[in-house]
């Protein structure tokens, strides 16, 4: 049963990804399916985006550096309890610049920077195949809300960071991609 399962989401997600947007590659936020969580309210990080259609600031930039934490302690897990390499130990370090560029954006607009909470979030993979496919999903559900961001109105200092975490983003999804695709 869970192989099938498995396989049924390899197959939803190359399809979300086949019939998405040519500019990104991904799937608009009202058609991705978040990763699972555990509970009947989903607010943190990019999924919890998804049920904030008017965010303010200070929810967007909470929502990215929760996002950004959760991506860093799901890649920090599995290199360290599943034995994951290439492409995660290379994005790992993406995922600390890409924290040190919201965290003065907080201060710059007088915001109390979030705790990283994200370990109470992770999505506990169990195998490498399952970790990439959680991967994938993570990277299309942050690329939806960058997405969703960069269509409100910004601050122009925010608008470039958004627009360099979701251009990011891109690349570490095709990564992942590519990665299931061996």
């Amino acid at each position: 049963m869970k192989k099938l399962f498995i396989l049924v989401s390899i197959l939803a997600i190359i399809l979300m990804v086949s019939c998405s947007t040519a500019e990104t590659g991904v799937t608009s936020p009202s058609n991705t399916t978040p990763l699972p969580v555990e509970g009947d309210e989903v607010t943190y990080g990019a999924v919890g985006s998804f049920t904030n259609a008017e965010p303010t600031l200070e929810q967007m930039l909470t929502y990215a550096i929760q996002d950004e934490y959760l991506a860093r302690s799901e890649y920090e897990y599995i290199i360290n309890e599943i034995g994951g390499s290439a492409p995660f130990t290379n994005i790992i370090k993406a995922e600390e610049t890409h924290i040190e560029l919201l965290i003065p954006l907080f201060s710059q607009y007088g915001y109390t920077l979030v705790e990283d909470t994200s370990k109470d979030h992770l999505i506990v993979p169990a195998s490498i195949t399952e970790a990439l496919e959680t991967g994938v999903q993570a990277e299309i559900d942050n690329i939806a809300m960058y997405e969703s961001f960069l269509n409100l109105d910004l601050p122009d200092d925010v608008r470039v960071v958004f627009e360099t975490l979701k251009n990011a983003s891109v690349s570490h999804l095709s990564a992942f991609q590519r990665k299931l695709g061996n």
